[in-house]
C-alpha cells in the first residue's frame, strides 16, 4: 500500500484524525483504486482526480470542522482489480489507517467485498464507480448503512440502453457477449436482455466469456450465425476493443453497443476504427458541462495533459461527498460522517445533482449516451431516471 503521509501516533476527533506532515493534524481519507491489474486507467483516473481533490481543499486552507480548519491526508491502496485484494485494502485503510470514510474501489468485483468490509467495520465507503446493485445491498437484499455509491446502478443502465436501441436505433435484434466472472457486466448483461425482450426485442445470442480471455473467435462465429442488428459488450475497455477488432476481421457488421465500462479514452487508443461508430451508456459528458463541471475540466486537463474521464469525474464529485458530511458532522467520526452523507441534501457535482434516495446509499441521477467517433466521446443523448 502506498501512503502519501504517515504517522503512528493516535489524535483527538475520536481517534480518526492522524498527523500530516510536520506532525500537524489532519483528516484521514482512504482511497481504494485499481492502480494495476486488468484495468489500470481506471484506477489512474481515479487516483488523478482524488489527489486534485485533495490538493484544492488543502491549498485553500483545509477542511473546516467546527472552525478548525484541517488538511485532508489521502492514503491510498492499489487493489490490483482483485476482490481478495480489495478487501485487504479495505480491512488496511480502515483497521490500521483509521480513515474516517473510503472512497473507492471503482469495479464491482472489488468494491462488492470491500463493502461487506466497511459495513462490518461501521467505517462510510463511497464507491465513485460501482453500478452493481450488490454493492449497496446486503445478502438479504436489504441496503447496507455505511456503504453509498456516486453513479447510477445497473437495472436503471440497462433500460436507458435498451430503450435506445429500440427507439434511437430502432433495432429489434440483439445478441450479447460478456463476461460471466465480472460482476458489473454479467448482471448489465442480464437486465439488457430482460428490459429489451420485454419492449419487444429479440435476443439472438447470448454468448459469455471469463476474466482473462483473449480469443473470442468461438463466440463471434456464433454471433455472426444469428445476424443481429447490434451487439451489446458491456465489457471493461480493455476487451471491449480486443472483442471488437475480432468482431470486424470475421466481416460482423452489426452496430456495437456498450455499457459505461467503456468510458476510458483507453478503448480508442487500444479499439481504433473497430470501435469508432459504437455506443455507449456513461455517467456525464464534458459537452454537456455545467459550470462547476466546465472548471472541473479545466483544472483537470491542466493539471494532467488531458481531460478527465468519468471516473475522474465521479471519483471527484465522492471526493466531495465526504468531505461535505465530514464537514457537516463537524468532526471527524465515521458514525457521524455517516449520518451526514446519507442527509446531504442535493449535491451540485460534477457529474450532476446528486441525492440519496430515502434509506439508501444509491442516488437519483441520470445518464448520458455518447459516440464514439473520430476519436473522440460524442454526446447524443440523455437518460433519464
Amino acid at each position: 500500500m502506498k501512503k502519501l503521509i504517515f504517522c503512528a501516533s493516535a489524535l483527538a476527533l475520536a481517534g480518526l484524525t492522524g498527523c500530516g506532515s510536520g506532525g500537524s493534524p489532519s483528516v484521514k481519507v482512504g482511497l481504494n483504486v485499481e492502480l494495476t491489474g486488468e484495468m489500470p486507467a481506471v484506477g489512474a483516473s481515479s487516483k488523478n482526480a482524488a489527489e486534485m481533490f485533495v490538493s484544492q481543499i488543502n491549498t485553500a486552507g483545509g477542511l473546516d470542522l467546527g472552525g478548525t480548519k484541517l488538511p485532508i491526508e489521502l492514503i491510498i491502496g492499489d487493489n490490483g482489480a482483485k476482490a481478495d485484494q480489495a478487501r485487504t485494502v479495505a480491512q488496511r485503510l480502515i483497521s490500521q489507517d483509521n480513515v474516517v470514510a473510503m472512497v473507492g474501489p471503482d469495479a464491482s468485483s472489488c468494491a462488492i467485498p470491500a463493502s461487506i468490509v466497511a459495513e462490518t467495520f461501521k467505517c462510510p465507503m463511497i464507491s465513485p464507480w460501482s453500478t452493481n446493485s450488490k454493492t449497496t445491498l446486503d445478502e438479504e437484499g436489504k441496503p447496507k448503512q455505511y456503504v453509498f455509491r456516486a453513479c447510477f446502478i445497473d437495472p436503471f443502465e440497462a433500460r436507458v440502453l435498451a430503450k435506445f436501441v429500440l427507439n434511437n436505433i430502432k433495432a429489434k435484434t440483439a445478441a450479447v457477449l460478456y463476461d460471466v466472472a465480472s460482476e458489473a457486466p454479467n448482471g448489465q448483461a442480464n437486465l439488457f436482455k430482460e428490459v429489451f425482450e420485454q419492449n419487444g426485442g429479440k435476443v439472438v445470442a447470448f454468448e459469455t466469456y471469463t476474466t482473462g480471455d483473449r480469443d473470442f473467435s468461438a463466440q463471434l462465429t456464433k454471433i455472426k450465425a444469428q445476424n443481429p442488428e447490434v451487439i451489446f459488450l458491456p465489457a471493461y475497455y480493455n476487451d471491449a476493443a480486443g472483442i471488437a477488432r475480432q468482431a470486424r476481421q470475421q466481416g460482423i457488421t452489426a452496430q456495437l453497443i456498450g455499457s459505461d465500462a467503456w468510458s476510458s479514452p483507453e478503448i480508442i487508443t487500444l479499439g481504433g476504427q473497430d470501435v469508432d461508430g459504437s455506443y455507449f451508456c456513461n455517467h456525464y459528458s464534458t459537452e454537456i458541462a455545467t459550470p462547476v463541471a466546465k472548471k472541473f475540466v479545466s483544472d483537470y486537463t491542466a493539471k494532467y495533459g488531458k481531460a478527465p474521464d468519468d471516473v475522474a469525474a465521479l471519483t471527484y464529485d465522492a471526493m466531495g461527498l465526504i468531505t461535505e458530511a465530514i464537514r457537516t458532522a463537524g468532526k471527524a467520526d465515521r458514525q457521524a460522517v455517516r449520518n451526514a452523507l446519507a442527509k446531504i441534501p442535493k449535491y451540485e457535482g460534477v457529474t450532476g445533482t446528486l441525492q440519496f434516495q430515502p434509506g439508501s446509499g444509491d442516488p437519483v441521477k441520470s445518464a448520458v449516451i455518447l459516440q464514439i467517433k473520430d476519436g473522440k466521446f460524442v454526446w447524443i443523448a440523455n437518460g433519464q431516471p
